[in-house]
């Protein structure tokens, strides 16, 4: 394909090459092995031309821990170069690549930072342990939101975007499969997948509250590789599935996979091969569903969720069906009733091999997104399921941000409330008002009437002009 002298390349799951007279920066780099204890594989192949942009580019930026962002397999490609993170609470990022002896360095939040002549960086993480990256090639701003949602920075993010003519939106969205779905019932019946909209109605109003001038589906190019977890590939989004329903006055959506050149603004398609269809037993990732827990494998579980104070203080039992047998943690004695109401627990299927590992290396959500263990909801859950009760103490507080007491995560939240006080507080007032009303409304109507139908989309443009008038 055409060469560039200043522009950038988007290609495999969420990577990003940025070129000022050959590759400066690479962001989130999976380009080789799988993700999510072998559950997830690339969906298409990185091209020899960007692998080789990869292997020669100066700088590296991981956005957060997740394995299809920061990919162990692909580490081995990156020695040298310097490592570029967000300033997230709890530094585990920067101290476990500092031990393997990378050069690291942290960026402060909204501070730009020069990469060559004519490309700058600026970076912003959240208390969900994601971060945002805003990249300024040759005067067009790339917005690098991968799997992030706004937790206070939108309103950086979009007066930052008033300032350029170009812009380009890079952001996931699907239905749901970047995050656990494999729920369950006590009978055993699976529960509903959430309703599905049509992505490009959801991504234009995106755009248009950003303000941006194209946008690039992003973040979410996988394959689901594992027997135990192929169940998953009927809500994993294709990217036919981006322009259905698009229609933005000022945004042009163009395709996943593409090179711009940043000074005369053309892009051009790249058309990666598509990995093979290939599916794997379990077995091929190291897992055996027959096999038992271990001698000390109880101790280790419950000193694990015994030390997050918030599941101690939000559920009432944790159990683990391993090789065929439950195994309890009570955090609350009694089995079906306390204080006459019905105890709330998860039961969690796993094999041995994956839950073990996820626990003992603090990556618990890693079992989760795999989606071939089976979480099984007791008692009362509601309709967000392990939020915020469970999913965000374990994996974002707990295990990313070393926050597991009540005291730590009351510093924790302090931490990044400070950084910006007044979107903090914006966001808090989104989170607890005007969200929860959208989604139950959301639901009611989507169900009832149709993603497609008029009063569903004005329903959604109200939700949108609230969250710009705060």
């Amino acid at each position: 394909m055409r060469t560039v002298d200043v522009g950038f390349d988007t290609i495999g799951n969420a990577t990003l090459i940025v070129h000022d007279q050959g590759p400066v920066l690479v962001t989130d780099p999976w380009v080789a092995g799988g993700a999510y204890f072998g559950s997830w594989g690339l969906s298409h192949a990185v091209p020899d031309e960007q692998l080789e942009a990869v292997r020669r580019a100066r700088f590296v930026w991981f956005s957060h821990g997740h394995p299809d962002h920061l990919n162990g397999d692909s580490l081995p490609l990156l020695e040298g170069k310097q490592i570029l993170l967000p300033d997230h609470r709890g530094g585990r990022i920067h101290g476990d690549l500092l031990r393997q002896g990378f050069a690291v360095r942290l960026l402060r939040d909204r501070e730009w930072t020069e990469l060559s002549p004519r490309i700058r960086v600026a970076c912003v993480a959240d208390y969900n342990q994601d971060a945002v990256l805003l990249v300024d090639v040759n005067g067009r701003l790339v917005v690098d939101l991968n799997d992030a949602s706004d937790r206070g920075w939108g309103g950086f993010v979009r007066a930052t975007l008033r300032r350029y003519r170009t812009s380009y939106l890079l952001a996931l969205h699907g239905f749901g499969d970047a995050d656990m779905l494999n729920y369950f019932d006590e009978s055993g019946a699976r529960l509903p997948l959430p309703p599905r909209a049509p992505l490009g109605q959801t991504i234009a109003a995106q755009c248009d509250y950003y303000g941006v001038s194209h946008f690039i589906p992003f973040s979410s190019k996988h394959r689901y590789q594992r027997e135990d977890s192929a169940w998953a590939a009927s809500v994993s989004a294709t990217l036919d599935d981006y322009g259905r329903g698009f229609r933005s006055p000022r945004c042009t959506l163009l395709p996943a996979f593409l090179r711009v050149d940043c000074e005369r603004d053309e892009p051009e398609r790249i058309d990666p091969a598509m990995s093979a269809p290939v599916v794997h037993p379990p077995e091929h990732f190291g897992d055996d569903w027959s096999q038992p827990l271990e001698p000390g494998d109880m101790g280790k579980l419950e000193r694990y969720f015994g030390s997050i104070d918030k599941v101690r203080e939000s559920i009432d039992f944790l159990a683990f069906r391993v090789g065929g047998r439950d195994h309890y943690l009570h955090f609350r004695r009694g089995n079906f009733l306390f204080l006459g109401r019905r105890l709330k627990g998860l039961t969690i299927a796993a094999p041995r091999n994956s839950l073990m590992a996820a626990v003992e290396h603090e990556i618990f959500d890693d079992l989760l997104i795999g989606n071939f263990a089976r979480v099984t909801l007791h008692g009362d859950w509601g309709p967000r399921k392990l939020y915020p009760d469970f999913t965000p103490a374990v994996a974002k507080y707990a295990d990313n941000g070393r926050a597991r007491t009540r005291r730590d995560l009351a510093r924790y939240f302090a931490d990044y409330r400070n950084r910006d006080p007044l979107g903090y507080s914006r966001h808090l007032l989104d989170a607890r008002l005007i969200l929860p009303i959208k989604e139950s409304a959301a639901n009611a109507i989507r169900g009832t009437l149709g993603p497609d139908s008029r009063i569903y989309q004005a329903a959604k443009k109200t939700y949108w002009t609230l969250r710009r008038a705060l």
